[in-house]
């Protein structure tokens, strides 16, 4: 008897990862927490975050807390009415990702810091600020400092 629950351990434990492994939901930088497409909600709009290529995700804090954020903008607000609340977000463990908009449809995003990347206006994002994350300045493309002055300014 204590065989055959070798011999059937032995069998399933290659086909439970394999099976595993199907279920990835992709590859996920170091720290960030998976974004369940079409289900997390922004913390700030309330919209469900379905459109990868706009993205965004901040943890910080001494409880390493998680926001999502369907849209760049959403973000950019969040940090601006959110500050006296948290004021760990100024320091710089604090970490923040957007999803690079130059991945290519079905493929896995990449994620980039704000603070590095560059954005490009004129995209359509779910929230109508219209600026996409790219990792390479482009003519017209401004860094994340300017990004904010543009969003907040729209108010």
């Amino acid at each position: 008897m204590q065989r055959r629950h070798f011999v059937a351990g032995f069998v399933l434990t290659p086909l439970a990862a394999l099976l595993a492994a199907c279920g990835s939901k992709g590859d996920w930088p170091e720290g960030m927490v998976e974004i369940k497409w079409d289900r997390d909600p922004c913390v700030r709009c309330n919209m469900v975050i379905s459109d990868r290529r706009f993205a965004a995700q901040m943890r910080g804090g001494e409880k390493n807390t998680v926001f999502k954020f369907d849209d760049v903008g959403c973000l950019v607000f969040w940090l601006s009415d959110k500050a006296a609340n948290y004021p760990w977000i100024a320091e710089p463990a604090t970490r923040m990702w957007v999803a690079d908009s130059a991945g290519k449809p079905g493929e896995n995003a990449r994620w980039l810091d704000p603070r590095k990347a560059q954005f490009a206006g004129g995209r359509s994002s779910p929230m109508g600020y219209n600026y996409a994350a790219i990792t390479y300045p482009q003519p017209g493309s401004i860094d994340f400092a300017t990004l904010r002055e543009h969003v907040l300014a729209k108010g």
